[in-house]
């Protein structure tokens, strides 16, 4: 799909004709350049990544009140398929990644190829924070607190106070969508999933709890490394994505009934 159709939506990757796209949903607070910077490395796919509001070139945009809203208004915006495509996310990426692939079972619309899906136990299992939801700290406590729980934030970031003011709106309200967000419960999904994740980040049962939502394979990589292993090692991480991304066509129907 041309990025073209949806700019507000999508930051393509460099053009890679005749393969399949692969949307990528970044972490709470994260953004989609991070992610673009894996297509060199990546030439079984094209690359997009999905751009949300309050970061980047949507600067300023409010962000979605829920996570509902959020796969509501990508999916009226971004059309997809029927080319293969696949999705990827890291952390609250893979959350979203996981309702979106459900709203389009839901409608009747084609489906991703495959979930990669990266840094997030099975919905089903997540903690809830029920006291003391992250998102209504105050800011300098909500960024010290992230950064405690799953670092990722770099230290010049947490040492400027102009950097620290930019980042905390987005982070704020991504932990919003994740400390609301609900799980429904649901058939499993028809898509094989590929999860990805740090030996020291969730424990293996949470990642082997994913297997109640697919009716494929599912297949667990764990690399050394806590919640952003995929910045320590990337590496091996690439090329397991290329392996999880080298099955495009395997499945006879990706259209949900």
């Amino acid at each position: 799909m041309s990025p073209a159709v949806s700019p507000r939506w999508l930051f393509a990757g460099p053009p890679r004709p005749g393969a399949p796209s692969l949307y990528c949903f970044a972490h709470a607070g994260g953004s989609v350049i991070e992610y673009i910077r894996w297509a060199r490395d990546t030439p079984a796919a094209q690359l997009q990544g999905v751009q949300l509001p309050g970061r980047g070139s949507r600067y300023g945009e409010p962000m979605f009140a829920s996570l509902k809203a959020l796969v509501a208004a990508f999916l009226d915006e971004v059309p997809l398929g029927p080319e293969p495509f696949a999705f990827f996310g890291h952390s609250l990426g893979s959350l979203i990644a996981y309702e979106v692939t459900r709203a389009l079972r839901d409608a009747g619309r084609p489906l991703p190829y495959r979930l990669i899906l990266s840094g997030y136990p099975a919905p089903h299992r997540r903690h809830v924070r029920a006291t003391d939801p992250l998102h209504r700290l105050p800011d300098d406590e909500l960024i010290e607190r992230v950064a405690k729980i799953h670092g990722g934030i770099p230290q010049e970031v947490l040492d400027s106070a102009e950097l620290r003011e930019l980042i905390v709106g987005p982070l704020r309200d991504d932990y919003r969508v994740l400390e609301t967000y609900t799980w429904r419960e649901a058939e499993p999904l028809p898509v094989p999933i590929t999860l990805l994740g740090g030996s020291a980040d969730h424990p293996r049962e949470e990642l082997d709890a994913w297997r109640e939502h697919t009716t494929q394979d599912l297949t667990i990589r764990q690399f050394p490394g806590g919640h952003f292993y995929l910045r320590e090692h990337p590496a091996p991480v690439l090329r397991a994505l290329e392996e999880a991304l080298g099955d495009v066509g395997a499945r006879p129907e990706r259209t949900a009934r």
